[in-house]
């Protein structure tokens, strides 16, 4: 049996993180726009979700990269080229840099970049639940390990990775400075309107989906993965679906609040979603003038047993038909268009900054 995570007096990320003394720019909002989507597939190691005794440096077990290549069909059909964000574990194992490296170079790809700190070289961190957010370990360390896994991606794939999505959306104002010393142009570490506090990561549930800009040079665009609270509770959202969640289980409360309309906290992705949830939150923020979206899920659920989303083949099944669902309604039905991390980033940069 493994050692419990040891306790910590690291402090975590408390609600409210703001980017603002880094010089936080909205980008331009232009609501006649096109919807614009982004697939984003944090490709990543296998590990117990569930278990208490998480985040086990000798798991850097790639089995499910087996069947990455039934996803990349998949949204080759669609006309879709996916941003895989890669781990330590994946990027330097063939059984995982094999196929990506295919797909990359057949030019149907992105590889971006994806700190898990406890499989990520250097091990000097103390082994906790805290320190599984990057954004929690010492400024040096965290940028060590983000050289060692920039370094492992360019040796796998032959290229320098411009995007980066930090593990666990542990992110906060001290990552910038070493993802901007690494070259990194784009950010999909924010997860509205998801509260990690509990297990000591950031707070996002006060953060909307819009991408902004850091620094005065707009160097980095920062693109939140797409969330949101979905109903009539408004600004009371939050703090009602923290109440539902804190009443007995038995309870159900938060299916009750969202059968009445009240209040749903929804992720654009097939992972714990529906393809209605999907479509519902979709609209949603359409409505609110977000045109800007990421469709994202975690590379383990291609594999049956290795997530809660996917126990079963049938299970693997349905989640890749909601993502072809959602997919073809977003170009279809919404009339938007599929682009790539960098050429979202060209295309947010030519809308200039809003008056």
């Amino acid at each position: 049996m493994a050692a419990p995570l040891a306790p910590s007096s690291s402090p975590s990320i408390s609600r409210g993180v703001t980017f603002d003394a880094l010089g936080r720019t909205p980008v331009g909002r232009d609501p006649a726009s096109e919807p614009l989507l982004v697939v984003a597939v944090s490709t990543e190691e296998e590990f117990d979700w569930l278990a208490q005794a998480r985040f086990e440096r000798p798991s850097t077990s790639v089995r499910a990269a087996r069947n990455l290549e039934r996803a990349q069909l998949l949204f080759d059909r669609l006309g879709v080229r996916p941003l895989y964000l890669v781990d330590h574990p994946v990027a330097t194992q063939d059984e995982s840099v094999a196929p990506l490296r295919e797909f990359l170079r057949s030019g149907r790809c992105e590889i971006g970049a994806h700190l898990h700190p406890w499989v990520s070289p250097p091990h000097e961190e103390e082994r906790t639940s805290v320190h599984s957010f990057p954004c929690n370990l010492p400024s040096d360390l965290e940028g060590r390990k983000l050289r060692v896994l920039v370094e492992a991606i360019e040796s796998a794939f032959e290229v320098r990775p411009l995007a980066y999505q930090a593990g666990r959306y542990g992110f906060a104002p001290a990552s910038v400075p070493a993802l901007l010393r690494e070259g990194f142009e784009i950010d999909f570490s924010l997860s509205p309107p998801f509260d990690f506090r509990p297990e000591g990561g950031p707070d996002w549930s006060g953060v909307d989906g819009e991408p902004f800009w850091l620094g005065a040079e707009r160097r980095l665009l920062v693109v939140p993965v797409t969330g949101a609270y979905v109903g009539f509770a408004g600004r009371r959202s939050h703090a009602l679906h923290e109440w539902a969640r804190s009443m007995p289980r038995w309870g159900r409360m938060p299916g009750v609040l969202a059968r009445l309309g009240a209040v749903e906290r929804i992720r654009l992705s097939p992972e714990g979603f529906s393809l209605p949830d999907m479509q519902r939150l979709t609209r949603s923020l359409l409505r609110r003038g977000q045109r800007v979206f990421v469709l994202s899920f975690h590379s383990p659920s291609l594999l049956p047993g290795c997530t809660p989303y996917v126990r079963t083949e049938r299970d693997l099944e349905a989640l890749l038909e909601r993502c072809r669902g959602f997919i073809e309604f977003f170009l279809g039905e919404l009339g938007g268009r599929s682009v790539t991390s960098l050429e979202l980033r060209r295309c947010l940069a030519e809308r200039g900054t809003p008056a």
